[in-house]
């Protein structure tokens, strides 16, 4: 019967959740270590201590990859045709602008490839083993699990060990975890289901010792590890196509069928019903194909971007990938780290607490300035608070200054706070130093949880200060202090007092004293009892005073904000609520057993996410992505890599980010500063802004010269307008009228509005509209223009020179129509707010009067001179088509708001 129904097989224990004989046992090994035969015979087996790189992509694929896209094939097309026209110069501009692209694309390609080597780098290139009892330095390839690794304090962790000895151990695992502090570490079992950060007991490859001696046994390496298993899921995670890429490949496409279709049934009318020969016909169609291919609109979308790149660049945002700049515009959800990005990254003391009072700490940073108050909001002279401070003052490492950049810490971050904190009472360190000389000291060990040191005082006698865990240091006190001195312990009452500053997202230090009398040297078995509390010191890394603003400014925009952390919950919480992010906090365990929908939910939901690793990071953007949002992710780890690269545009840290972040992001983060980020979405909707208002300005000129000729075919008339002259009109407005659009500031109410949605296409309904309209206009304007002329009895190359600057100067006036593409723009600020906009039109006007006037253009382009009261006329025209779009916004308001946001 049981061969029939076998016991279900258990998953083995984690390692962090083994003991360490357990460890040794499984991995047979042990203290003397492995055999140099056994260690080879595993090298063979486990392969080399080293990242597996990804197999590359060759260059000449990466190549023509660039080329897989429908506008691409617009232009290429376009530079078949100009050069079938003989228009050499035009095609090798064209086809310029098609290379330029596609080098971007290829050198961008290669970002993945990159982030890989960083991570890769960051292993580290020796490591002190014992083999068979001897302990050697071996390069870090060649270890193997079961090797029994020495390590000390600067050492990069060479593998992920299980720590078998400890002693001060303090690891920054920030890379890894999002913690800005050193955890301590030991060798003592945690819980199976223990998040990364919590695995007290392992260590992981590519993090730094802070402090501290460890023995650890290797129990991963290579691709096995957990810096491994990231590096394989970041070559797993596909990044997406931005928003801008995907609409102008729709673009593309119907923009290809349209012309294409347009042009077949142009040729199709003209020969079929209106007599003109397929010579004829087939010049025809060349000429409706070179008008309505748009095919300055990359030259221009690559500019707008490049401008978008360098204003952002001002303010401490770096590009790495051009489209990002226009996605920036279209996000609807930023997902950010906490420490360095919405807080400082420096820790600070906020609150204090004796047996008698709590006090509120002002002041951010290691700065020595800011006011200590009590409830009453007065300033505080107290003995008790006094001692207190003295004790953390003299009980303490680390050296603060004042550099080029402010203040700063040598040493642990919060013995730097506390050394701020007493400098905010007015105490520096030499002079009570001087009064209380440092006899003996007794290190920070995590099996202990406390520093302490033995200092004389000025009646001769020797005090024990001493700080660290509260847990630790309450169970050693036997006393508290008071103004009459010492008092029994309320153990009780330090404890709920630690609860409500833990829930407040507070690190406690505890700060106790022993007198000692005359001794001259501290034994630690002296401080395991009878030590008198002076009280709790509370810590926090503080928000950025400009994050909160930022945050308050995207809820404005529309934007949401959700924190993301590999931090504890109550920290993470305490964070949030400080820069407005509200609602409750969902840890990485808790999203660990939600289904799909579950997560979906808790991801929309929640603005705070706690212990989260990156597979959380991952499946939180594939989540919110899933429910049609535009993501922004930022992230300074290697931890942070996958994520990245996943969402729409990710975002590294600069200041402090690792190289793997770096170039697994879009953009990175100069200063690593929220706000940055905020600043960086308004310009990319400035960018897409922009690119719209060209897009609605290139479309009409370009489709009103193609009705010309279409219209032309319809009523079986002479054509009013040459494949040559429609080249010379597509040539000076794409390089003057169109180009100066992208050069527009941002509209007042830019960061007021909505983000886009994300299915909204790059024309809606409205834009469709409005590029009919206006082709119409100038195709009727047209029309009238050559017909009168004709009518006149003038020659037909006087009525084509008319026709070619009526539409010229129909372009200029809609040019300032489309500086304000949903408002009027009869304004100061719309006509001359910009200067590149106007110097662009005094610039076509000259080169219109040269076209018209100058005998070798005259020749080139078959032209005749005007007449002077023609101009009249024309500019007359062009300013009534002007007028005629102004009323047309006017009419369509509603229509016109619901199109700026994608309804």
């Amino acid at each position: 019967m049981d061969s029939l129904n076998p016991a279900p097989k258990t998953e083995p224990a984690p390692w962090h959740a083994l003991h360490r004989d357990d460890v040794y046992r499984q991995l047979d090994s042990g203290p003397e270590g492995l055999h140099p035969e056994e260690a080879a015979r595993r090298l063979e087996r486990h392969g080399p201590n080293r990242l597996t790189p990804p197999a590359p992509v060759s260059s000449l694929r990466r190549f023509l990859r660039q080329f897989a896209s429908a506008l691409i094939l617009i232009l290429v097309a376009a530079a078949v045709v100009m050069a079938m026209l003989g228009d050499w110069v035009d095609a090798a501009v064209v086809a310029g602008v098609v290379l330029i692209n596609a080098a971007i694309g290829f050198i961008q390609e290669g970002k993945a490839e990159k982030a890989m080597e960083a991570i890769r780098n960051m292993l580290s290139p020796q490591a002190s083993v014992v083999r068979q009892g001897a302990r050697q330095p071996i390069p870090a390839e060649h270890l193997v699990p079961g090797d029994v690794v020495h390590l000390a304090s600067g050492d990069k962790v060479p593998a992920d060990l299980r720590v078998v000895e400890a002693r001060g151990l303090q690891v920054q695992e920030a890379a890894l975890t999002g913690e800005s502090l050193p955890v301590g570490k030991h060798t003592d079992p945690v819980a199976e289901d223990a998040a990364l950060g919590d695995r007290r007991s392992s260590l992981y490859s590519g993090t730094l010792v802070a402090r501290g001696q460890a023995v650890g046994v290797v129990v991963a390496t290579g691709d096995a590890t957990e810096i491994g298993r990231i590096g394989a899921l970041l070559a797993r995670t596909e990044q997406g196509e931005t928003p801008l890429m995907a609409q102008l490949g729709a673009f593309g496409r119907w923009l290809t069928a349209a012309i294409l279709g347009l042009g077949a049934a142009t040729f199709a009318v003209g020969v079929l019903f209106r007599g003109y020969t397929a010579e004829e016909m087939f010049g025809a169609a060349v000429g409706l194909a070179i008008a309505a291919i748009p095919e300055g609109l990359p030259a221009i979308m690559t500019i707008t971007l490049a401008i978008g790149v360098t204003r952002m660049a001002r303010r401490k945002a770096i590009i790495r990938r051009l489209p990002a700049v226009e996605t920036l515009g279209a996000v609807s959800v930023i997902c950010t780290d906490k420490t360095g990005t919405l807080t400082r990254n420096e820790m600070t003391v906020r609150s204090a607490r004796t047996a008698v009072k709590s006090y509120a700490v002002e002041g951010t940073g290691y700065a020595p300035t800011g006011a200590v108050l009590d409830g009453g909001g007065t300033a505080i002279d107290d003995p008790l608070l006094t001692e207190l401070a003295r004790a953390v003052l003299l009980c303490n490492d680390a050296r603060i200054f004042q550099g080029d950049d402010g203040w700063g810490v040598e040493g642990d971050p919060v013995d730097g706070a506390m050394l701020a904190f007493a400098g905010k009472l007015g105490m520096e360190r030499r002079p009570v130093l001087a009064a209380y000389p440092q006899l003996d000291a007794v290190p920070f060990e995590s099996d202990r949880a406390y520093m302490a040191t033995l200092n004389g005082t000025p009646d001769g006698h020797s005090v024990a200060y001493v700080k660290g865990a509260p847990e630790a240091l309450l169970r050693r006190c036997a006393a508290e202090m008071h103004a009459d001195g010492p008092r029994p312990l309320d153990r009780q009452r330090w404890l709920d007092a630690v609860h409500g500053e833990a829930a407040e997202g507070r690190r406690l230090i505890a700060v106790a004293c022993k007198l000692m009398h005359d001794a001259a040297g501290l034994d630690p078995a002296e401080l395991d009892e009878g030590l008198v509390l002076l009280g709790l010191v509370g810590l926090i890394d503080p928000p950025r005073e400009e994050a909160v603003l930022a945050v308050a400014r995207c809820r404005e925009a529309g934007i949401e904000v959700k924190m993301i952390t590999g931090d504890h919950g109550a920290t993470a919480k305490a964070i949030g609520e400080a820069v407005g992010l509200t609602g409750g906090v969902v840890t990485g365990p808790e999203l660990d057993r939600m289904d799909d929908a579950a997560l979906a939910r808790a991801a929309e939901e929640n603005a705070v996410f706690a212990r989260a690793t990156p597979e959380h990071k991952i499946k939180l953007v594939e989540a919110l992505r899933r429910g049609g949002r535009i993501i922004a992710m930022t992230g300074d780890g290697v931890n942070d890599a996958p994520a990245l690269k996943r969402a729409d545009v990710g975002v590294a840290m600069g200041a402090k980010g690792t190289e793997a972040a770096k170039e697994a992001s879009d953009m990175v983060l100069a200063d690593d500063n929220f706000a940055t980020i905020v600043h960086a979405v308004e310009e990319g909707r400035t960018v897409y802004d922009n690119l719209r208002k060209a897009l609605i300005y290139i479309l009409p000129t370009s489709f009103g010269q193609a009705g010309v000729i279409v219209l032309a075919v319809l009523l079986g008339t002479m054509m009013p307008i040459t494949p040559t002259q429609i080249l010379w009109v597509n040539m000076v407005t794409a390089v003057t009228l169109s180009i100066s659009l992208a050069f527009d500031p941002a509209e007042a109410d830019l960061m007021r509005r909505p983000p886009r949605l994300p299915g909204t296409p790059l024309l809606t309904p409205f834009l469709v509209w409005r590029v009919l309209f206006v082709s119409g206009l100038m195709v009727a304007g047209a029309a009238f223009i050559f017909a009168r002329a004709m009518d006149d009895g003038r020659a037909v190359e006087e009525a084509r020179t008319l026709v070619v600057n009526a539409i010229v100067l129909f372009e200029v006036a809609y040019l300032f129509n489309c500086r304000a593409l949903y408002g009027s723009a009869l304004r100061m600020g719309v006509l001359l707010g910009n200067r590149l906009a106007l110097q662009a039109a005094a610039g076509i006007i000259v080169l219109q009067l040269a076209f018209t006037y100058a005998p070798p253009l005259q020749t080139l382009f078959d032209t005749v001179p005007a007449r002077p009261l023609d101009w009249l006329w024309l500019a007359g025209l062009a300013l009534l088509l002007f007028l005629v779009v102004e009323g047309e916004k006017r009419l369509l308001s509603g229509a016109a708001r619901r199109a700026r946001t994608g309804g």
